[in-house]
């Protein structure tokens, strides 16, 4: 299986993801890492990626997965994964579910004014709101509780507990 949490920036998906993975004993990888260096720029700088620069990263993405379920490798995948065409672009099959962690923009803006050393940050997240599909038929998890809740809940929900 490839879980694919999906939300805005500060939303949790790299704590989350880390977390589960340790206890599921599941590769994780973070979407971030796999952006060319000129969309890590432009983020940065505080610039909104669009529909072109995501495109050749998605397509990366999507190749990964793939390989993954070709080797039979469990992973977290934490990606924002804004837009349903993105969601689509990512789904490679029955294996790969996506966990949608939601939260209030008020809850997310605080915790990104604590977050240090990554290089998207509070000026990214008005234009991720507003890209943001919220999807339909998915798992749904409120980020506002504790970490290990919000893991034990994602583990329930998926029948991973």
């Amino acid at each position: 299986m490839i879980v694919i949490l999906m939300g805005v920036v500060g939303a949790g998906k790299t704590s989350v993801g880390t977390l589960l993975a340790q206890q599921l004993q599941w590769k994780f990888a973070d979407a971030d890492d796999f952006h060319p260096p000129a969309n890590i720029e432009k983020i940065r700088h505080g610039i909104a990626l669009n529909d072109d620069d995501r495109r050749p990263w998605l397509r990366l993405l999507r190749a990964q997965i793939e390989n993954w379920i070709s080797a039979g490798v469990s992973a977290v995948l934490a990606c924002s994964a804004l837009k349903e065409t993105y969601r689509q672009e990512l789904s490679a099959g029955s294996k790969v579910q996506f966990v949608y962690l939601k939260g209030n923009a008020d809850l997310i803006a605080r915790r990104l004014r604590l977050r240090h050393g990554h290089f998207a940050d509070a000026q990214i997240l008005a234009s991720q709101l507003a890209d943001l599909e919220e999807p339909q038929a998915v798992v749904t998890v409120d980020i506002d509780k504790p970490l290990k809740q919000i893991v034990c809940e994602i583990r329930e929900k998926l029948h991973l507990a």
